[in-house]
């Protein structure tokens, strides 16, 4: 307990109340004054108007080892917690705040018990009598290493959430954000002050589930070993934006609790779909060279050009397309028409064959993606309309399910030859640019077995 040369110390019940009569169970005031000392993170002492000792608490006698019984009644700090030479002006400094408003800072270098010397930091302020005079200093002191942890941490904490080039968001345990730094502001599509208290849910279009799942398991487990990576679809005013976040979760407790008490969770993100984009490419760019040249080798083994361009497409459509239909142009007597000449099953998945029956006419009604393919000389994308299910593919006259489409006309010297069609179900995404090059790639091997079939047949293949 600390200790007090004071004994006219009074309690918070009021200046005229008698706590023992009117509160039978009240804390003596003494004793309560006692325990919010003891009961401090922070060293503190109090001196008197003359530099006496009158308080010395807990955490004083930790850090320097003097306990209150030898502490509470010294003048000063000479000859013994601090250097006679530098005795004087600890005391000067420490007594001159009773004359200066406010709080001064100092550093001192103070001795302990066993004689070891200990930085503190300290923040003393006069106090005043009631008659508004100089009745003494008190004095709260740490170790200044500790206060420099603290005063690091703080500043961590602010940089975080002003400065840093990642997302940082601290969310509670029913998983709102209670902060929100810059970067992960703009990352979420909103204000800084807008986005708290808000489910993730409202921000978070399609992946919310696993970011929420991650956060659960954070306050239930702990942090994760390693860093993951959330794709993520996001509702902003532009539309919705698909972006990938490699996220880092730490779990918050109060450093006040006697047991960790959860508070929510650290979440650390950064915005990595540029790069993921880019690895994807490069993945995708390097299977789909690796599928063209096994195409062309074991294509080069085929006495049959026709089974060469059929076994080209098998490889082609490896994580590319669902279905694939050739359709030729054929001289009929009603004129130069498209029949089908290979396809895919259109029940399920399954090698691309020669029709059975030989080349069928295809009755493409004008506009068809293929015929205008066919008359461009060039490739042709096509997309169901939202909304339209089996019929699209239907009239189109595809295997059904199929969505998307991507139409790359057979040439060879200088002749067209007729068009391929890769076709891809409502499961997966619409073709883009890459994939037109891809497509055309395999088209023009397709295109030159074809060419090399139809010589070998003849002038009335």
């Amino acid at each position: 307990m600390s200790a007090s040369r004071s004994t006219g110390t009074t309690d918070a019940v009021g200046p005229d109340e008698d706590p023992g009569r009117d509160h039978p169970a009240a804390i003596p005031g003494t004793r309560l004054l006692a325990a919010l000392l003891d009961g401090m993170d922070a060293a503190l002492c109090a001196f008197d108007a003359h530099g006496t000792i009158t308080h010395w608490n807990r955490e004083a006698e930790r850090i320097l080892g003097w306990s209150a019984a030898e502490a509470v009644g010294r003048r000063g700090f000479a000859g013994w917690a601090v250097r006679s030479a530098d005795a004087g002006d600890v005391q000067g400094r420490l007594l001159s705040v009773m004359d200066a408003p406010g709080r001064q800072v100092h550093e001192f270098a103070l001795l302990r018990k066993d004689g070891g010397r200990v930085l503190v930091r300290t923040q003393s302020s006069g106090v005043r009598g009631e008659d508004g005079k100089p009745a003494g200093v008190y004095c709260a002191f740490s170790e200044v290493h500790a206060q420099i942890d603290l005063e690091r941490s703080i500043a961590l904490s602010e940089a975080l959430f002003e400065d840093a080039s990642w997302g940082v968001v601290a969310v509670d345990v029913d998983l709102r954000p209670t902060v929100v730094n810059a970067y992960a502001a703009r990352a979420l599509g909103g204000g800084r002050t807008t986005l708290l208290g808000r489910p993730l849910g409202e921000l978070i279009v399609q992946g919310v589930e696993d970011l929420e799942s991650a956060l659960q398991h954070v306050l239930a487990e702990g942090a994760p070993p390693a860093p993951a990576e959330l794709w993520v679809t996001l509702r902003t005013a532009d539309g919705d934006r698909r972006r990938c976040w490699r996220s880092g979760f730490l779990r918050l407790a109060s450093p006040l609790a006697e047991e960790p008490v959860p508070l929510g969770v650290g979440w650390l993100f950064r915005d990595v779909t540029a790069a993921k984009l880019a690895e994807q490419d490069a993945d995708r760019v390097r299977f789909r060279a690796k599928q063209l040249h096994r195409a062309a080798r074991q294509a080069a083994e085929c006495e049959d050009p026709m089974e060469a361009a059929t076994t080209s497409l098998d490889y082609a459509l490896a994580g590319f397309a669902d279905h694939v239909v050739v359709d030729l142009l054929a001289d009929l007597a009603a004129g130069e028409r498209l029949v089908r000449a290979a396809a895919t099953p259109s029940d399920a998945p399954g090698p691309c064959l020669p029709v059975s029956g030989g080349p069928l006419p295809v009755r493409y009604a004008p506009g068809h993606p293929a015929l205008q393919a066919v008359e461009r000389e060039g490739s042709v994308r096509a997309a169901a309309p939202a909304g339209a299910g089996r019929a699209w593919s239907v009239e189109h006259q595809w295997p059904d399910g199929s969505v998307h489409a991507l139409c790359a006309v057979l040439r060879s010297r200088g002749r067209t030859l007729g068009v391929v069609t890769f076709l891809r179900a409502a499961n997966r995404s619409a073709f883009e640019r890459p994939d037109v090059t891809y497509a055309e790639s395999v088209a023009a091997r397709v295109a030159t077995a074809v060419d090399l079939a139809r010589l070998t047949a003849g002038p009335d293949a």
